[in-house]
């Protein structure tokens, strides 16, 4: 697997507004997922990103945990590191 050309940044590389974003994730959920960290970068981009995650992570009749397990799934088959 290729390294990624985008790096992962932390809540210490990013602006504050995407920082307090990181920080919601860390108390929710213990870690910040890599496709967030990889767009904190642009905090506009990660606001809106995140609130399609959580709209389709929270809405509908599929369970958010077989959600997870399917994005989990297509993720390792594409070789994607998130």
């Amino acid at each position: 697997m290729a390294d990624p050309r985008l790096p992962a940044l932390g809540p210490d590389d990013v602006a504050p507004d995407a920082r307090t974003i990181f920080e919601t994730y860390l108390k929710e959920r213990g870690n910040i997922p890599n496709m967030f960290r990889t767009a904190g970068a642009r905090s506009q981009h990660l606001a809106t990103m995140i609130a399609h995650f959580r709209t389709v992570m929270n809405e509908g009749t599929v369970p958010p945990l077989l959600k997870e397990l399917l994005s989990v799934r297509v993720s390792h088959l594409n070789q994607c590191r998130y």
